[in-house]
C-alpha cells in the first residue's frame, strides 16, 4: 500500500512539472506587454511604449517602486536621458520577487540601447550597440508603376528606394524619367541581428538600365573619410545643380522662344519649365547659392532669385509664400527649401516656373550641362578602378535575375552571399 501511494505521489509531481512547462508567458491584454516568468524568484516584462505613454506610467501600472525608476533615470543620465521615450520603441524590465527591480532595457533605437542593472549601491547604467552580422545583397527591380512600388513598401525598402534616388538625383529625375521595364541592379549591405535581416546598410553600387537603352551607374568609394560616388569613369554624380528644384505631377509648359501665353494670348518668350503641383509643395534651391531678389514681380508674382557660382543663377517664380529665413543676401544649400509652390502672378493654376541663366542669358532646364564637383585622379583613381571591377562583377551576376523580376507579380528580385 504505502508503494502505491509513493507511486500515485510521483505522478502527480510529474504532472504538475509538465503543466508547468506548457504554460505560455501571461500577457497584459491592455498593454500588449508580455510578462515571462523567469523562474521562482524573478519574472521579465517585455513591452512597447504607447502613443502619450511614459515610464512614471508604465512603472505605476505594474505597481513597481517608483522611486527605483527615479534611481534609473539617474543612473542613465549621463548616457542618455530617460524623461522622453519613444512611442514603439521597445523596453524590457526583470523584476524580482518582491516585485523590486533588478534589471531595466529600452530600446533607443535600432542599434543601441540603454541597460540598468541593480547594483550594491542602487543602479548602474550603459549604453550598448547591437551587435550585427553584414552580408551583401544584390537586388534587381523592375519598374512596373514607380521605384516604391516596384521595390517594396516596407520600412527597409523605402529607405533603400529613398538613398537610391538621392545617388541618382543629379541625373535622374524619379517623377517622369522612369519608364515601365526600366530596371535598377543594386548591390546593397544588409544588417542581420540573431538570424533575422533588420536593415540595408549602404549602397556599395548601382546600376539603371532604361528600357530606351540609356544606362547610369554609381560606385561607393571612400577617400579621406568622405564617402562619395562616381560613375564608372570616375566622375562625381554630385553636380553643382540637382535636376529639379521640387516633387511635381508633370510639366505644364516647356523652354520656349515662342509661346502663346494662356492668359495674356500672346505669344512671348517662355525663358523656364513650369512644374505643375499641389499649392504648398516645398521648392527646393538646386545649387548652393546667395539670394539676390526675394519679393513680387511683375508676371512671376512671388518670386526668389539665387545667384550661384561659375555666371549660373536660377529663378523660382509663382510662389504661394517665401520659406523660413530666405531674404537678400542670405546664403543657402542645395536641397535647402526655400518657398513653396502657388499661382500668384499671371498664373492658370498652382505650378512653379523655374528658370535656369548663365551670364544673364536664359538656358533650356532641361538642355543645361550641370559642372561636376571633386574629379578623382592619380593613386585615388588607381584604387577607385580596383573596387569598380570588384562591383562590376557583382552587378553582372545580378543580370540573371532580370528575367524573374520582369514577371508581373515580381516585386524585387534578391540574392544575397
Amino acid at each position: 500500500m504505502r508503494s502505491f501511494f509513493m507511486l500515485l505521489f510521483l505522478l502527480v509531481i510529474a504532472l504538475a512539472a509538465i503543466n508547468i512547462t506548457n504554460t505560455p508567458p501571461d500577457t497584459d491584454k491592455s498593454t500588449g506587454a508580455e510578462v515571462q516568468q523567469k523562474a521562482e524568484s524573478s519574472r521579465v516584462i517585455n513591452g512597447r511604449i504607447k502613443k502619450g505613454e511614459t515610464l512614471f506610467v508604465i512603472f505605476k501600472k505594474y505597481g513597481l517602486n517608483l522611486a527605483e525608476l527615479f534611481e534609473i533615470r539617474e543612473a542613465s543620465a549621463s548616457v542618455h536621458k530617460l524623461s522622453d521615450v519613444n512611442p514603439d520603441h521597445r523596453y524590457k524590465i526583470t523584476v524580482d520577487r518582491n516585485n523590486s527591480v533588478h534589471a531595466f532595457t529600452y530600446w533607443i533605437d535600432d542599434d543601441s540601447r540603454i541597460e540598468a542593472y541593480r547594483n550594491e549601491g542602487g543602479f548602474e547604467a550603459e549604453k550598448k550597440k547591437t551587435r550585427y552580422d553584414k552580408k551583401t545583397a544584390q537586388i534587381c527591380v523592375s519598374i512596373r508603376d514607380n521605384l516604391i512600388s516596384s521595390l517594396g513598401t516596407d520600412r527597409e525598402k523605402l529607405s533603400l528606394a529613398f538613398d537610391l534616388s538621392d545617388i541618382f538625383a543629379w541625373d535622374l529625375d524619379f517623377t517622369s524619367d522612369l519608364r515601365k521595364n526600366d530596371v535598377f541592379k543594386i548591390v546593397a549591405e544588409e544588417y542581420y541581428s540573431n538570424g533575422k535581416f533588420k536593415k540595408y546598410g549602404n549602397i556599395l553600387c548601382a546600376e539603371y538600365i532604361g528600357a530606351n537603352g540609356k544606362t547610369y551607374s554609381a560606385y561607393r568609394f571612400e577617400s579621406a573619410g568622405k564617402a562619395r560616388y562616381y560613375d564608372g569613369k570616375g566622375q562625381p554624380l554630385k553636380k553643382a545643380f540637382l535636376k529639379v528644384p521640387l516633387s511635381f505631377r508633370r510639366i505644364s509648359s516647356g523652354f520656349s522662344l515662342s509661346r502663346l501665353n494662356p492668359v495674356l494670348k500672346v505669344y512671348r518668350p517662355h525663358y523656364g519649365i513650369d512644374y505643375a503641383a499641389p499649392t504648398g509643395t516645398p521648392v527646393a534651391a538646386i545649387g548652393s547659392g546667395t539670394v539676390t531678389f526675394v519679393g513680387r514681380r511683375g508676371g512671376y508674382g512671388n518670386l526668389i532669385i539665387l545667384k550661384h557660382w561659375n555666371g549660373y543663377s536660377t529663378y523660382y517664380g509663382h510662389l504661394s509664400r517665401i520659406g523660413k529665413g530666405i531674404r537678400p543676401y542670405v546664403k543657402v544649400t542645395q536641397g535647402q527649401t526655400i518657398g513653396y509652390v502657388g499661382s500668384t502672378g499671371i498664373s492658370t493654376g498652382p505650378h512653379l516656373h523655374f528658370e535656369i541663366r548663365v551670364n544673364r542669358k536664359p538656358v533650356n532646364p532641361v538642355l543645361a550641362k550641370m559642372p561636376r564637383v571633386h574629379p578623382l585622379s592619380g593613386k585615388m583613381m588607381t584604387r577607385f578602378q580596383e573596387i569598380k571591377t570588384k562591383m562590376d562583377g557583382k552587378l553582372a551576376s545580378i543580370s540573371l535575375a532580370i528575367g524573374e523580376a520582369n514577371r508581373a507579380d515580381a516585386e524585387a528580385v534578391v540574392s544575397r552571399n
